[in-house]
């Protein structure tokens, strides 16, 4: 069986607001190392892959592989039950129909108890390569939201360009046009405000910003993100559960526009 408490059910909540509006339907995959989930939204044009490792729950007990089939609507009406500060434990037994979520209040003094519906979805795990990036870049996640939803004002795309002297997001539309570069930076006295740009090649790559609009309503799991770029492969978009890579991780894959569909 699955039992899995999460100190902060917020953390749960955070991450199904995130990929609801990408993916409906998708298996939380339980085993002896953690919670992952991996989907592709409809178009299949962006992939979400996202671990909870179990290391993020105490305690965290699985007993054999289970596939979770979720309807992540259904879920998120569930977790609005939840409190700022209320815990949350997942429970599923060995061929499941249900999943059962436990919310308590710290003090103890309110236990919410949900039965969810279980579903057989039939999904298709794909290998995701690892890949070494030209163009790697750490920045304030709320920064990297603000870039993405000023220039969709402008533009359904958006240019990325990296090079020597920092990234640049660049849109052209009907109505002009416009690009915010950065340059990296460090404060030491609020670390989580630096821009740290790797470069081994210069990259220039254009992407849908309504995807990268989408893939920002993570922001709130962590004050950093992390993006990273090549040539003819997806981009990475990644952001750590709770600033804490013990937790794990939520990543968002994204193709890059080609030829005419710029």
């Amino acid at each position: 069986m699955l039992e899995a408490r999460l100190e902060q059910a917020m953390l749960l909540k955070k991450v199904v607001d995130a990929i609801k509006d990408l993916v409906q339907d998708c298996n939380f995959d339980c085993n002896d190392s953690g919670i992952a989930l991996q989907a592709m939204d409809n178009s299949h044009v962006a992939l979400v892959s996202m671990m909870f490792k179990a290391d993020a729950f105490s305690p965290y007990r699985c007993d054999r592989n289970i596939a979770l089939g979720v309807n992540l609507v259904s879920l998120t009406k569930v977790l609005r039950a939840a409190q700022n500060d209320d815990v949350l434990t997942l429970k599923a037994e060995d061929a499941p129909d249900s999943l059962n979520l436990l919310l308590e209040s710290v003090e103890a003094d309110r236990i919410s108890e949900y039965d969810l519906k279980l579903m057989d979805i039939d999904q298709e795990h794909l290998g995701i390569p690892e890949t070494e990036y030209a163009a790697t870049i750490q920045m304030p996640s709320a920064e990297f939201k603000r870039i993405c939803t000023d220039l969709m004002a402008m533009s359904e795309s958006v240019t990325i360009e990296a090079n020597k002297d920092g990234i640049k997001f660049a849109a052209n539309g009907d109505i002009g046009n416009g690009s915010v570069t950065l340059r990296s930076h460090s404060n030491v006295d609020k670390p989580a405000q630096n821009v740290d740009i790797e470069l081994t090649e210069p990259v220039t790559l254009t992407f849908s910003l309504k995807y990268l609009v989408n893939f920002c309503k993570a922001q709130p799991l962590s004050e950093r993100v992390r993006i990273s770029l090549s040539s003819e492969v997806p981009l990475l978009v990644e952001y750590l559960l709770s600033n804490d890579k013990n937790s794990g991780h939520l990543r968002f894959y994204l193709a890059p526009k080609i030829g005419d569909e710029e």
